[in-house]
């Protein structure tokens, strides 16, 4: 009874023995990845002591139908792939052994999405027995760089629920990217309140996704100068991958708490006459409507915050109050500030232009009312330096008292602000007067005559003849006034020996003064200097001709020796008996005169006189000169 039982049972152990050595031992990846459009090589390896009988691959349909569907079959005699399914034409199945692994691999051309499923292999041997192995195909392909956009309208801060700061895009991803947000390299979570992040998936007709992904916040202030970006991470084969946006930065609107007026220009004195800008702006944004006043009147302007005052006058200094009004708050804050319009009023001089006799003391004073500190200084033609002072004394006038008086005020701290006033003194006597002759041979004689006092005196020129006594016509008088006096010119083409003679008048009294002009100038110039009191008036003489009176003696000279070479000539042949007589007989040549007049230049001025002597070569003596 139990050798009955037990037969069976070593039966069908030597069998599940058999059929446990004769098993396929197959192998495959779990997974193979590969890019979308690119090659797929799935690999099978199993092991056997001799070739397979027979090699099947399977594929699943994706999605909840799990039946198998067959591509590929090979056998020792047959090799099929599977005509009118997903992958005709587009695989190869290679087969090889390397040291007793067999292998068998399946490739697939450009991959597509529907690809990504599951691929099975199956391996008979010569006893029919199989194992299979499954490996699941997954496509990748990465997105376009991530797309940032800002929403402009600005985000305030009043808001007490989340406002759009601004969304992000990726295209064409496969799988489903991931997209995070940042704030200043810190990565943004969703904060119930605070932040939120809403994200949407879009399936293309190409099997490819789109990505978009949205941020609300509660801003701050502060968040003005944040930085925003949006980074995406997506799956390669083999790795993960990320890419960001470019930076941006939100518009965060908050109310005004405070106004700050400032002017142009900032660090300059203002003075009456400029153009001052006003400007008025708020620590909010943004910038709301402002009104400006001015002693309690609304300046006109549009609101900006900008107002320009031309032309400003003293009656401008004051302070001026700028209003803003936000109407989203309905809050007013304001501000002021003081702005002071410097001036230098027209000067006064006293006492102005003023009559002095001789001897007299008199005080000038100069004032000119300023806002600000000036400095006074008096300038007189004929002074070296300037008198600093808003009070000149002048003591024991005479004529170089007499003159244009500046008095000059500034303001140093604003060079722009200075003024002058000038006044005339005049010194009351009679005439005192200089004379002066300035000439060149063969040219016009000049004559000046100058005469100090007051009143102004008249000039009177008169010319005569000093051989005949007669009077000679002036012609061309020039008369010019100056601040002491006044000056008198007359040019004389002296033909003959002359006497000038120039008069100077007033109520006062009279002065005058001559000059004798012979008929030929000197070869020297000859200048009276004027009178030393005689102020504000210069004369510049004319430079001397060098040669032209030089010449004109040589010539007489040789003139002069030519006759005398000729009567001694003459004479020479009379005594000969070779010079025929007239019917008056012999003829004297010794008494004939060898040497003409002498040439005189004199100029007499005053109680001085200078004479040039040229005398002739026939016997009398030389001048020291020639």
């Amino acid at each position: 009874m139990a050798l009955r039982y037990i037969a069976p049972l070593v039966v069908g152990l030597i069998v599940l023995t058999c059929k446990t050595w004769a098993a396929v031992d197959v192998s495959m990846e779990d997974r193979v990845d590969v890019y979308l459009k690119d090659q797929a090589k799935i690999p099978c390896i199993y092991t056997l002591n001799e070739p397979a009988t027979m090699i099947v691959w399977f594929t699943k349909l994706p999605g909840k139908d799990q039946s198998r569907i067959r591509i590929y079959y090979y056998d020792n005699q047959t090799e099929i792939i599977e005509e009118g399914s997903d992958y005709a034409g587009r695989i190869q199945v290679s087969h090889g052994v390397e040291n007793a692994v067999r292998s068998t691999v399946l490739t697939i051309d450009t991959v597509e999405l529907s690809d990504q499923r599951e691929f099975i292999c199956m391996v008979h041997n010569v006893l029919n027995d199989s194992g299979e192995g499954h490996t699941r195909l997954q496509v990748f392909n990465s997105p376009s760089l991530p797309v940032i956009k800002l929403e402009h309208t600005g985000i305030s801060v009043t808001k007490n629920e989340p406002s759009k700061v601004a969304e992000c895009k990726v295209d064409n991803g496969y799988p489903r990217p991931n997209i995070t947000w940042y704030k200043d390299r810190f990565p943004l979570q969703p904060s119930v309140g605070e932040i939120e992040i809403k994200e949407s998936v879009t399936v293309k007709a190409s099997g490819l996704l789109r990505l978009e992904s949205q941020l609300f916040m509660t801003v701050i202030r502060e968040d003005e100068d944040a930085i925003f970006y949006c980074e995406v991470q997506y799956f390669v084969p083999g790795a993960l991958k990320m890419a960001e946006s470019h930076p941006i930065k939100i518009t965060v609107f908050y109310p005004t708490t405070e106004v700050t007026l400032s002017i142009n220009p900032p660090d300059r004195l203002i003075k009456e006459g400029d153009t001052v800008e006003i400007y008025c702006e708020g620590n909010g944004k943004p910038q709301p409507i402002y009104t400006l006043s001015f002693k309690d009147k609304e300046m006109s302007g549009e609101g900006t915050g900008v107002w320009i005052l031309e032309n400003v006058t003293r009656s401008d200094s004051g302070t001026y109050e700028c209003q803003s009004f936000d109407p989203e708050t309905d809050t007013e804050v304001e501000g002021s500030i003081g702005i002071t319009v410097h001036y230098l009023d027209h000067i006064v001089v006293t006492p102005e232009d003023t009559v002095l006799d001789q001897m007299q003391d008199l005080t000038l004073t100069c004032n000119a009312l300023s806002s600000l500190p000036t400095y006074t200084a008096w300038h007189k033609d004929d002074w070296p330096e300037e008198v600093v002072g808003h009070v000149l004394e002048l003591y024991n006038a005479s004529y170089d008292t007499a003159g244009m008086y500046t008095c000059e005020v500034m303001v140093r701290s604003l060079p722009e602000l200075r003024g002058q006033k000038s006044v005339q003194i005049s010194v009351r006597g009679k005439p005192k007067i200089a004379v002066n002759a300035t000439n060149n041979a063969d040219r016009p004689v000049n004559l000046t005559c100058y005469a100090q006092g007051y009143p102004i005196p008249n000039i009177t020129w008169t010319l005569s003849d000093r051989s005949t006594g007669k009077p000679v016509p002036v012609l061309n008088v020039e008369t010019q006034s100056t601040d002491t006096g006044v000056v008198s010119m007359i040019s004389v083409k002296a033909t003959s020996a002359l006497t000038a003679n120039c008069t100077a008048d007033n109520e006062i009294g009279t002065d005058e003064d001559s000059l004798s002009i012979d008929a030929i100038a000197s070869v020297t110039t000859t200048t009276q200097a004027i009178s030393p009191k005689a102020t504000g008036f210069t004369i510049t003489p004319k430079q001397p001709q060098k040669g032209g009176s030089g010449v004109a003696i040589a010539v007489i000279i040789i003139c002069l020796l030519l006759i005398a070479i000729l009567g001694s000539v003459l004479y020479f042949l009379y005594k000969k008996g070779r010079l025929p007589c007239g019917r008056s007989g012999k003829q004297d040549f010794t008494k004939e005169k060898a040497s003409k007049d002498d040439i005189v230049m004199e100029m007499k001025s005053g109680k001085s006189e200078e004479a040039v002597l040229l005398q002739g070569v026939n016997g009398d003596k030389k001048s020291p000169t020639v």
